[in-house]
């Protein structure tokens, strides 16, 4: 352990290994799934609070389990440029991680009993597999996140399930009898899907800058990323695709129906968007990209926090 690492707390270093950062991640598609409730008269607030939390466990056992298997897998090494890992830097030891690891994905699956009784068998099936792939992501035989599947993990899962099951949850808890073994009409209409693009779109954003920053690390430890996979130039052609998606959808909703104007909100983050993307298009360094990072999360979430607003206004 090195000596600067040494004057961090016990607390801190458990703090630094839940990543209080990335929790816009959980935090906004469930923002995004309450407001299109709001908008169309099936809020439940005691679902969405569950909803809530659920997805910032799992969030928070999946850095945990990043933390770790990147560390025992040779991931994390002195030269990446990110922030401390705290098992690879000796903070807190390995067996501590896993068992942070499983207790939190434990508490998740525990939140989404409720669910479960308001949702049925839809949401068991999500649950069940938002935890597997959680664990997946740098675990297990087949790591998601080595082999170059990390964006669509964090597109599908933290973008379009979690919005759409968000909505769903609400929906069932008003229209449908608890514990239900399908999805019962009117739980999950076509415009949660469309909804959900543009959190899915920044969620898997805030990877992308991870991996650009670490495109030369991750390439030398044998961590083949989208990124490494597909170098700099088509990265950041990513990104910028992934944003036009973010902008994009809200205009649409407008523009077909069935949503006023007000659901444009999220293009007052559009300067943000600007700043942020051109830092991750001419820079490659931790110095730069770090930064980079915590603004894609918060244009995550004030995108968000305005969308959600402008679907709850707009229908």
């Amino acid at each position: 352990m090195s000596a600067q690492a040494s004057d961090i707390s016990r607390s801190k270093a458990w703090l630094m290994a839940a990543r209080p950062q990335t929790l816009p991640a959980a935090a906004a598609p469930v923002a995004v799934g309450t407001g299109l409730a709001v908008g169309r008269g099936v809020e439940h607030p005691l679902a969405a609070l569950a909803a809530f939390v659920g997805a910032a466990l799992i969030q928070i056992g999946t850095n945990f389990a990043n933390d770790y298997y990147d560390a025992v897998k040779g991931a994390d090494t002195d030269e990446r440029e990110g922030f401390t890992r705290v098992t690879q830097s000796g903070l807190i030891p390995p067996e501590s991680v896993k068992r942070a690891t499983y207790l939190t994905f434990a508490a998740a699956v525990l939140v989404g009993t409720t669910l479960v009784y308001v949702g049925g068998l839809p949401i068991l099936l999500v649950g069940v597999l938002s935890v597997v792939a959680g664990l997946a992501y740098t675990g297990g035989p087949y790591p998601l996140g080595y082999h170059g599947l990390g964006d669509l993990f964090v597109f599908v899962f933290f973008g379009v399930i979690a919005v759409t099951g968000t909505y769903y949850v609400q929906a069932a808890a008003v229209l449908a009898d608890p514990l239900t073994v399908s999805i019962p009409p009117g739980t999950l209409p076509p415009i949660a899907v469309v909804a959900s693009l543009p959190v899915a779109a920044i969620s898997t954003n805030i990877l992308v800058v991870n991996n650009v920053r670490d495109l030369e690390t991750d390439a030398e430890t044998g961590k083949r990323t989208l990124a490494v996979r597909i170098g700099y130039r088509w990265s950041r052609v990513q990104y910028v695709a992934l944003l036009a998606v973010a902008y994009l959808v809200p205009v649409a909703l407008w523009a077909v129906g069935p949503a006023s104007p007000v659901v444009c909100l999220p293009l007052l983050t559009a300067p943000l968007a600007v700043a942020v993307t051109r830092t991750v298009c001419t820079r490659t360094d931790g110095d730069a990209l770090n930064p980079a990072l915590e603004r894609t999360g918060k244009l995550l979430a004030a995108h968000a926090g305005l969308f959600a607003v402008g679907l709850a206004l707009a229908l």
